[in-house]
């Protein structure tokens, strides 16, 4: 017997080239998101590792700022990624929503982890 209940179930509109697209240039600049934080926060524990309890002061801009700068920057290029592909997504006609992209979940994840990461370099001396 056949159920009199049928589910209705519409075919999902095929990924366009367009999308795909957006979708890798996301995942180039979380790349690029990564290598900066996670290259600022090698530059804060390698200077932290050696530093002497004596050590002249670095001048205006000594490691910890460089590491903070270059969190910093990848941060921001992270937002702005996500931002641009936010609007150029809305542009594109019958594009999924950008909430259901894995570059964007892997771009909050990374975010998460570059504030966390720019958190313990600001309040640990």
């Amino acid at each position: 017997m056949e159920s009199s209940a049928a589910v209705a179930v519409q075919p999902e509109a095929p990924i366009s080239t367009t999308e795909l697209a957006y979708e890798r240039t996301t995942m180039a600049w979380i790349r690029t998101a990564i290598s900066l934080i996670s290259f600022g926060f090698t530059i804060y524990k390698f200077f932290d590792l050696f530093k002497k309890e004596e050590a002249a002061p670095h001048g205006i801009f000594g490691p910890r700022r460089l590491a903070l700068s270059m969190i910093g920057l990848g941060l921001f290029s992270l937002v702005a990624a996500v931002a641009q592909r936010w609007s150029d997504n809305r542009r594109i006609p019958g594009a999924r929503s950008i909430r259901h992209s894995l570059a964007t979940i892997v771009a909050a994840l990374v975010g998460l982890i570059g504030v966390m990461t720019f958190i313990t370099v600001v309040f640990r001396q």
